[in-house]
């Protein structure tokens, strides 16, 4: 009797075959996707400092080291959630069950972040790194096989990239979103209870974003592509890497602009009130000029990128946060007796100060687009093209940097006899520190990422894609 041939395995589903309202509601759950976790990042960007610092009275040096260590540990669960994400077999795929199972776990955990126990110093700090390390595994488990799915949903390039766009999209609003919670609930950045209002509310966004999400996509991501077996040892696949030349200079680049941003974001709260003499009050939503303009710049520097190149569009972008960065060393601080409004000289320095944050805002969304959109050449650069392997590597030693970035600037505050306390009178040398903190560093990590990509191939890299171009 013949043998009765086995039935061939079916191709995977792409979402490039969805129109209309199926492809609408696959965009819109994916931008939601970023969008909990993309708020809950905006928040602890700008606020967790001065909560560890202001509400739970830990010296500078101390907050830095718990938001040092909070960001090792989330670079090292990043490889094992990868793995394990990989490896998981179920009817809804791999990555859905990630993000349905972590959703409650990971908003319950992001409003303990703000919870301020009782004890020392030392047994808060405790407390902190304890939950800040389970809320970092959580959102890895969201996040990561969250950010696997944009390539494994479509082979089309046009799609990954809307894909892409919608996710930061998504991130970026969501921040501002963010932004007006602190200013409504955060007018005294000493109260905890406020703190814990702001953590409840976003973590309840956090999973109910997380789960629209999963329910938008669940129809293409139950049946797309599913990552493939790899073979080779961790020590010739890290060799791969590092041997990749193109890659470690968008690796660079990564770096030296998250490094910068990171350390802006976290200055920030204090440089407004303690430096330019600004309301707390008003500190809150003068951040909002600056989401604002990274969201126009998302657009702006895409625009650009398409017409001129990703690198003329890293260099216009660049240019614009570095003055932003020397302007903001030379900005006169506000006269505290009266309101930001209350005089003539008090308004144009509100101004310039607003004109120097959206530049920099303006400059500062390259961090986000540029790096990215470099990848794939790097990837194109490897025979075997592991995308996966590359972006995982972009992602966990981004936040190594970042972790002792945190620390170094958790470190120049102590040492520069900054305390966060309210009405205190700060030392020159406090207000010299953080003026450095958000100009001369920033700028000069900046120019760094510029060193490093000078005489990036790009236009033979154009060519080579578009052969017909003469």
């Amino acid at each position: 009797m013949p043998a009765v041939p086995s039935e061939a395995p079916a191709a995977p589903f792409d979402a490039a075959s969805l129109r209309g309202a199926s492809r609408l509601r696959l965009l819109v759950a994916y931008g939601l996707g970023d969008a909990g976790t993309g708020m809950a990042a905006s928040l602890i960007g700008f606020y967790l400092f001065i909560f560890y610092t202001a509400a739970a009275g830990l010296p500078a040096w101390m907050a830095g080291l718990v938001l040092m260590l909070a960001r090792l540990w989330d670079a090292v669960n990043d490889p094992i959630v990868g793995w394990l994400s990989d490896k998981t077999q179920s009817r809804w795929g791999p990555r859905l069950p990630w993000l349905v199972g972590s959703a409650l776990p990971l908003g319950i955990a992001m409003a303990l972040m703000w919870w301020l126990p009782p004890g020392s110093d030392w047994v808060r700090f405790w407390v902190f790194v304890a939950v800040s390390v389970l809320a970092n595994s959580l959102y890895t488990c969201v996040n990561l096989p969250y950010a696997a799915l944009a390539a494994e949903l479509t082979t089309e390039v046009s799609l990954r990239t809307r894909l892409n766009m919608a996710r930061f999209t998504g991130s970026i609003t969501a921040g501002l979103v963010g932004i007006v919670l602190g200013g409504v609930l955060l007018r005294d950045h000493q109260n905890p209870e406020s703190y814990w209002q702001v953590g409840v509310l976003s973590g309840l966004i956090i999973t109910v974003c997380t789960l629209l999400c999963a329910w938008g996509i669940a129809p293409a991501a139950r049946h797309c592509q599913q990552p493939a077996a790899q073979s080779g040892t961790t020590r010739r696949l890290l060799k791969r890497v590092s041997s990749n030349g193109r890659f470690m200079r968008v690796l660079g680049l990564y770096l030296l602009l998250w490094c910068a941003l990171q350390i802006m974001q976290t200055a920030a709260l204090i440089f407004l009130p303690v430096v330019m003499r600004v309301p707390e009050g008003w500190s809150n939503w003068i951040l909002l000029p600056f989401q604002i303009s990274t969201l126009v710049g998302l657009q702006v520097w895409t625009a650009v990128s398409h017409r001129q190149g990703r690198i003329r569009a890293l260099l216009l972008g660049s240019g614009l946060w570095v003055a932003g960065c020397l302007g903001a060393m030379v900005l006169a601080p506000l006269d505290a007796a009266i309101t930001p409004l209350g005089s003539l000289g008090n308004g144009v320095r509100l101004s310039l100060l607003l004109i120097t944050i959206m530049v920099v805002g303006l400059g500062a969304s390259t961090a986000y687009l540029i790096p990215w959109a470099l990848l794939p050449d790097a990837i194109d650069a490897d025979p075997e093209k592991p995308a996966g392997q590359y972006s995982a590597w972009m992602v966990f030693t981004q936040k190594i940097c970042i972790s002792f970035a945190l620390f170094f600037f958790g470190n120049l505050m102590s040492l520069s006899g900054y305390v966060a306390s309210r009405g205190m009178l700060q030392p020159d040398s406090a207000l010299v520190a953080i003026r450095l903190c958000m100009g001369i560093i920033p700028a000069v990590l900046v120019v760094l990422g510029l060193v490093v990509m000078r005489r990036w191939p790009e236009k033979t890299l154009h060519l080579q894609h578009n052969p017909s171009a003469s």
